[in-house]
């Protein structure tokens, strides 16, 4: 939840994906926070990978503070103690040694999901998110507002 002093936090439960260039709305879904915008992706569009090995998102990862992964392409990343209580838990997916897809769940602030979205090559490579619980894909925007909206109403 957002309070004073605090930037909103991020609730999440997504996995992330490049966006390909034939990706386009194509419809609404409603859930317990809001009507969404959804992409059509094409067919191909889930084997594409990000423009960086799987190796190296590891690495750029590993420079944030007090985010651990291990070779398998698991993360961990938790707020200091000092801060607002967040953590993000994920698993990366590779293909032909590039990065394919992140699995992320948890919250925190949009700062820290941008370090991780970096890590990915954004925001030079577009990306899309599938919310899982509803398994529709949402561009970058709509998932900021989804997950924001998560985060200021968790408990629904």
């Amino acid at each position: 939840m957002s309070t004073a002093g605090h930037e909103p936090i991020y609730r999440f439960d997504v996995v992330l994906h490049p966006r390909p260039p034939a990706t386009m709305v194509a419809g609404e879904q409603a859930d317990a926070w809001g009507l969404w915008p959804i992409l059509a992706v094409p067919r191909d569009g889930l084997v594409a990978t990000f423009e960086v090995g799987f190796d190296d998102v590891l690495t750029a990862l590993d420079r944030l503070p007090r985010l651990v992964t291990e070779p398998d392409g698991a993360i961990l990343w938790a707020a200091a103690d000092a801060e607002q209580a967040w953590q993000i838990d994920g698993t990366l997916a590779e293909r032909d040694g590039r990065a394919l897809a992140a699995e992320l769940k948890g919250s925190c602030p949009a700062a820290a999901f941008d370090q991780v979205l970096e890590a990915f090559g954004w925001p030079r490579m577009p990306v899309m998110l599938q919310l899982v619980r509803s398994g529709v894909f949402v561009d970058e925007a709509t998932f900021r507002r989804h997950a924001t909206a998560r985060g200021s109403h968790p408990a629904r």
